[in-house]
């Protein structure tokens, strides 16, 4: 299958992220990740994750997911629009490559579920990323989440405890009520997965 993988980092407060990580889980920077993927341009994929720390490994935990009938995509010249009632994205590849996508440490995506927890493995993917203008907005509710890109890419690095939230139960209604800051980062890269 081709695909056509846009990834979107971005900046939250990383204390009201701690507060929807199930037991076990810790946080590992103030972000939350949104990837969409395109398959042989018929089909969606999109998936919000946060990058945690589980058992001692390294890797993204993956918020929710969804699929097909509730994302449609399209493109307008070189823009390609993804949408769906709660989520709409719009991202223009701007010819810039990058290296490879690959995160050392990352040994992939964590899926909690109520009998314990599923690793996805990290996938090997060699080709370089390109670049892109992008800007999000998560419609669940109203003041949900939205950033527009700034053409550059920045670090985000683990901040200390200084605020306690009270538990909220990990869910994507729930994070995307977490402000985007800043867009820290955003990148196609377009591979055959077997």
């Amino acid at each position: 299958m081709t695909v056509e993988q846009f990834v979107l980092a971005y900046a939250v407060e990383q204390d009201r992220v701690r507060a929807l990580l199930p037991e076990g889980f810790h946080s590992l920077r103030p972000v939350l990740r949104i990837n969409t993927e395109i398959h042989d341009e018929r089909s969606v994929y999109l998936e919000l994750n946060a990058p945690v720390e589980y058992n001692g490994q390294h890797g993204w935990l993956n918020v929710a997911n969804w699929m097909d009938g509730e994302l449609t995509f399209r493109r307008e010249g070189k823009t390609t629009i993804i949408e769906s009632p709660f989520f709409w994205l719009q991202y223009t590849a701007i010819g810039i490559e990058g290296g490879c996508p690959a995160e050392k440490d990352n040994c992939g995506c964590f899926f909690a579920e109520n009998d314990g927890c599923r690793l996805r493995p990290a996938e090997t993917i060699t080709e370089k990323k390109e670049f892109c203008d992008a800007e999000f907005a998560w419609r669940f509710h109203e003041g949900d989440a939205y950033g527009k890109s700034i053409r550059e890419t920045l670090p985000a690095f683990d901040t200390p405890a200084a605020k306690e939230y009270p538990r909220q139960p990990l869910s994507a209604e729930n994070a995307v009520k977490i402000p985007c800051q800043k867009v820290l980062g955003t990148y196609i890269v377009r591979f055959v997965r077997n």
